[in-house]
């Protein structure tokens, strides 16, 4: 069984602090596992493998735009979140079945590219780097964190999302793929409703719930 909890448009800081609360739970087994659904203000986060040349404006200019940025314990390098973009967070606990974090994290592809595939975008792995890719440019990112074999943080779905402010960082410190989004591949404003439901339900098919 996997919880749903969609909390609409919430400042980064604090879901990246109910995050922390629902991973102590998670590890109590007080709650199940649990897919936050989420949209941001403009922020930047820089992961543990973060490399600040991947930042390529100075961060008080950034700031003046309007721009936040936290240095944050998941995995990978820099990105960007901001309304219109799907974030989702899993907060789940690793068996036997998920098999260790590579699996894990191959899962959470897994969701988002049967997701994208019922829209009609061509969506794929990338030989050597994590995220979800279209003939377009990549798609979606993910950056995940464990404490005590508990999941936090999760993937960046760019679905109704300007893509201008990715300008101002190498996204995931790759300089040669651009991004993309949804709605700039299907030329149309995707429903974030509908989008929720469906990336729920490829969560709890892949999950096996």
């Amino acid at each position: 069984m996997i919880d749903i909890i969609d909390l609409g448009f919430k400042r980064y800081k604090d879901v990246w602090d109910f995050q922390k609360e629902l991973v102590e739970k998670r590890i109590r087994d007080e709650i199940p596992d649990t897919l936050i659904l989420v949209e941001h203000e403009p922020v930047f986060t820089l992961g543990r493998n973060k490399d600040w040349k991947n930042l390529l404006f100075p961060e008080d200019y950034l700031r003046k735009l309007g721009y936040s940025l936290y240095k944050v314990e998941r995995g990978g390098d820099i990105t960007y979140h901001g309304p219109g973009q799907l974030v989702g967070y899993p907060i789940f606990k690793l068996d036997s079945a998920l098999a260790g974090v590579k699996k894990f994290v191959y899962n959470v592809e897994e969701a988002l590219i049967r997701t994208l595939i019922g829209y009609g975008i061509e969506a794929y792995r990338h030989d050597e780097y994590t995220g979800v890719f279209t003939p377009h440019g990549k798609i979606a990112s993910i950056g995940i964190a464990f404490k005590k074999w508990v999941s936090f943080h999760g993937f960046a779905l760019n679905v109704n999302n300007s893509l201008e402010p990715f300008r101002f960082i190498i996204p995931c410190g790759i300089s040669h793929i651009p991004m993309t989004s949804m709605s700039e591949i299907l030329k149309r404003e995707i429903p974030m409703a509908e989008l929720k439901r469906r990336v729920f339900q490829s969560f709890c098919e892949v999950f096996g719930t």
